[in-house]
């Protein structure tokens, strides 16, 4: 995905593909190693961690914002954190893979096709004329809308600072309240970043507000939904079904019931992975490094 010939010589560069179960697995793989570059937030880098790799003195992760990273702690063990360029459209494309997807019961009627099943078992449920509710309008949100607009369908949005002049800028409808957008939506799409104030948001009380035929997607994080309240809802049917690409622990462990309900849609977590992101993640964290290693490091965080 990147030449990474710039650094012969100058840096001995090991890949590590699986992933860590661990924080004593992560200090044994890494406790050597002087910098690190790390995809997404697969690997945390908690103070308890940072504690324990005293040789590690440049951390890289790929976007220029990684919530699992304890900026403050690789700061206070002498750590640089740089960052990468990221772009907003992958997941924009598979929030609507799942949207699609679920609309028209691609696997079910996919799988039937491969294995000699029933010839047309399921009736699709219509984007054109219905409801787009969007949790959160930032960049991702607001193209979300784009496609959801040029599909015939209806969009609004909530969040909790969004002003109905700033929905207006994006032809989008601004709920007073998120129990409104819940209520009146046939599909939700959460696009909010993780925080105090956004984790649980949708908790049991929000999910059963939604419509029985109404679709949930996430492609944000895992803790916007809270997991046992959602797949109570799955499995009693306050929904028609979910698209996910988030969990809360990931790898989704292979006896997930997330992983087998029917009304589910699950990818693993493909939200940003495509080759355009790639090149860009591996080309500037070799840039990163470079930078680094002449003094002058660049896109540094926190």
């Amino acid at each position: 995905m990147a030449d990474w010939s710039p650094l012969a010589g100058a840096v001995d560069v090991r890949v590590l593909r699986e992933p860590f179960r661990s924080e004593d697995e992560v200090v044994e793989a890494i406790g050597d190693f002087e910098i690190v570059v790390a995809m997404r937030e697969r690997t945390p880098f908690p103070a308890s961690l940072l504690a324990r790799l005293p040789r590690l003195r440049l951390l890289i992760t790929s976007g220029m914002r990684n919530a699992s990273f304890d900026l403050e702690a690789a700061a206070r063990h002498g750590v640089t954190v740089c960052g990468t360029a990221s772009n907003t459209e992958p997941p924009v494309e598979l929030t609507w893979a799942l949207i699609l997807g679920l609309a028209r019961n691609i696997v079910t009627e996919s799988t039937a096709m491969r294995a000699g099943g029933p010839w047309q078992s399921t009736v699709g449920a219509d984007l054109h004329g219905r409801t787009l509710g969007l949790l959160g309008l930032g960049k991702i949100g607001t193209r979300v809308a784009r496609i959801g607009q040029a599909f015939g369908m209806d969009v609004v949005a909530w969040s909790r600072h969004l002003t109905a002049e700033r929905a207006a800028e994006a032809g989008v409808r601004a709920t007073a309240t998120k129990e409104e957008l819940l209520e009146t939506s046939d599909f939700v799409s959460v696009h909010l970043v993780l925080s105090d104030r956004t984790r649980g948001l949708l908790g049991a009380p929000e999910l059963r507000r939604m419509r029985p035929t109404g679709y949930l997607i996430n492609t944000s994080r895992a803790a916007i939904v809270d997991q046992p309240a959602l797949l109570q809802a799955l499995r009693e049917h306050w929904i028609a079904g979910a698209g996910l690409d988030v969990y809360d622990h990931e790898p989704l462990p292979a006896d997930a019931p997330l992983r087998t309900l029917p009304n589910v849609l699950a990818l693993p977590h493909l939200g940003y992975v495509t080759r355009r992101n790639y090149e860009g993640y591996f080309r500037e964290a070799v840039e990163n490094i470079t930078a680094y290693l002449k003094g002058t490091p660049i896109r540094r965080l926190g």
